[in-house]
């Protein structure tokens, strides 16, 4: 074998050391400590999330979970809208986003505003949420009404968010951004090929 094919097969069967993809969501009920800080290195540099977890305690534990199992590493920040969010949450591999896509959690009571900086699950309705999640670049308090609840909130890097590749707009049908059934059946092949200029978390963990 040539060495760079060898460096190539280890490349592609490399398990990094902070953790495997969780596969079981059902499996990791514990809850998170009641604060905590992720930070996130991104193709654009990095920027530190801190969870009060009596914010929103459901959210806060699911977040906690996918970050320490590496849910979010290689992940594309998909939906980049200026002036309203940043979302992202659907994982690389579109065999670990099957196994979430229905991993739904229930609601938190809305407790904080979704205001700048802060981070917060999306939905499809009441008691939807999964892995996918927004940090809002403006004041959204509109969304406050419609159940969406902060559960943390960018405490350092938010001039790193305000940076990430936009260019795309919304996503399809309304706009000319990723489609989100093609992310989850695709994964990052399709955002790859179709989307290159979008901007990618290397890795999410929890930090002191």
């Amino acid at each position: 074998m040539s060495r760079l094919a060898a460096l190539l097969l280890a490349l592609t069967f490399a398990v990094p050391a902070f953790g495997q993809t969780p596969t079981n969501p059902a499996a990791l009920t514990a809850p998170a400590p009641p604060d905590y800080k992720v930070k996130f290195d991104t193709s654009k540099g990095a920027f530190v999330v801190e969870v009060h977890r009596d914010w929103a305690p459901r959210g806060a534990d699911r977040f906690y979970h996918l970050v320490k199992n590496g849910f979010f590493n290689n992940a594309r920040f998909f939906r980049v809208v200026s002036g309203f969010m940043v979302q992202f949450g659907i994982n690389a591999d579109p065999k670990v986003s099957a196994v979430w896509r229905d991993a739904n959690i229930n609601d938190d009571p809305v407790k904080q505003s979704n205001t700048r900086g802060m981070i917060t699950f999306a939905t499809r309705g009441p008691n939807t949420r999964t892995t996918q999640v927004f940090i809002n670049y403006a004041d959204n308090a509109r969304l406050d009404g419609m159940g969406f609840a902060p559960f943390g909130q960018v405490v350092s890097g938010m001039n790193v968010v305000d940076t990430l590749y936009g260019g795309y707009g919304e996503g399809a049908p309304r706009g000319a951004g990723p489609e989100q059934g093609r992310i989850q059946s695709e994964g990052n092949a399709y955002l790859i090929k179709e989307f290159p200029k979008l901007d990618y978390i290397k890795t999410a963990t929890i930090v002191p």
